[in-house]
């Protein structure tokens, strides 16, 4: 397991963007595929994108594709998650998420290792 924290959210207009950043302890981080997902109060946490450990295969979302992008720099244990052109509906808590080895996948309980999550909230 990894420790992650994620950092980045805050208040932004419908439009702007922002950066999230997951931030993993540990020197085995390069092993580990990321997920990011979401969760709005009332509502279920949903996958947002992911990143293979080999950093070679990204997964998104439909409501997020195009306008996400997930990147990770090994060298600083930190994969970042992207966000343009965001919209009030992208309002959540974003969270990342570590599993050994392998593709990100959708599922929550996939993975092995969880953050405290970050708030985003966009305004209209």
């Amino acid at each position: 397991q990894v420790q992650l924290v994620e950092s980045g959210g805050g208040l932004v207009q419908a439009g702007g963007s922002l950066r999230l950043s997951c931030a993993a302890s540990g020197r085995t981080f390069s092993r580990f595929a990321i997920g990011w997902f979401r969760q709005t109060p009332g509502k279920e946490r949903e996958f947002a994108a992911g990143l293979s450990s080999s950093g070679i295969s990204k997964l998104y979302a439909d409501s997020v594709k195009d306008r996400f992008t997930i990147s990770r720099d090994n060298a600083k244990n930190t994969v970042y998650l992207q966000m343009n052109s965001l919209k009030p509906e992208d309002t959540a808590v974003y969270y990342c998420a570590a599993k050994l080895f392998g593709p990100a996948l959708k599922i929550w309980d996939e993975y092995d290792s969880w953050g405290q999550g970050t708030q985003v909230t966009v305004s209209s």
